[in-house]
């Protein structure tokens, strides 16, 4: 109302608000409510432990903090104030789930039958993918692993997770620094 009271009169506002203007002025002629005396009191501290924690702290860890000082206080009510003011955490990201097998393939066989060893190099390849959230979207980057060396042999970057395009073994795309002569090769199951 005061921010239009140079525009409209008090009356005129009041009508359109269902308000009384003696009960308007009443109201802004009160003190604070000793609730609403506790709450900005409440909201100092809170602002206080957030910058604190460098912006990191959302309700549950500044209810944390709060509790552990002595303030008695329900969760709840430390939430509701940081909604209403506009005081937020960092949140974790969500996991990304990539993998979606197709339930009517065949499953391919387990040729290393789950023995990750290997007693010389290029004796066995393994092979994985993982993403890399950017600014920009998921990167996708794929490595083929010597057992033995425990060295990267092989990579490859796409901003798709296909497995047709991202881990060919002798795409152009595909840097290898050597041609395999091992004789065995397992690569991560869950490829699209």
């Amino acid at each position: 109302m005061r921010a239009n009271q140079a525009t409209s009169p008090v009356r005129l506002l009041c009508r359109a608000a269902g308000l009384s203007p003696s009960g308007y002025y009443a109201w802004r002629g009160r003190t604070p409510s000793a609730r609403a005396g506790a709450n900005e009191r409440l909201l100092g501290r809170i602002r206080q432990i957030h910058g604190a924690s460098r912006g990191a702290y959302g309700a549950p860890m500044i209810h944390a903090e709060l509790t552990e000082g002595g303030e008695p206080i329900n969760h709840k009510r430390v939430a509701r104030l940081m909604r209403l003011h506009g005081i937020v955490g960092v949140t974790r990201r969500k996991p990304h789930g990539t993998t979606r097998r197709d339930p009517t393939a065949v499953a391919a066989p387990d040729l290393v039958e789950r023995r990750f060893r290997a007693e010389r190099p290029d004796q066995l390849w393994v092979a994985d993918i993982t993403y890399v959230p950017t600014w920009a979207g998921f990167l996708y980057l794929a490595i083929v692993l010597d057992v033995c060396s425990r060295r990267i042999v092989g990579w490859a970057m796409a901003n798709h997770l296909n497995a047709d395009h991202l881990l060919p073994m002798h795409h152009s795309t595909f840097r290898l620094s050597h041609e395999p002569t091992g004789n065995a090769f397992a690569a991560y199951a869950g490829l699209r």
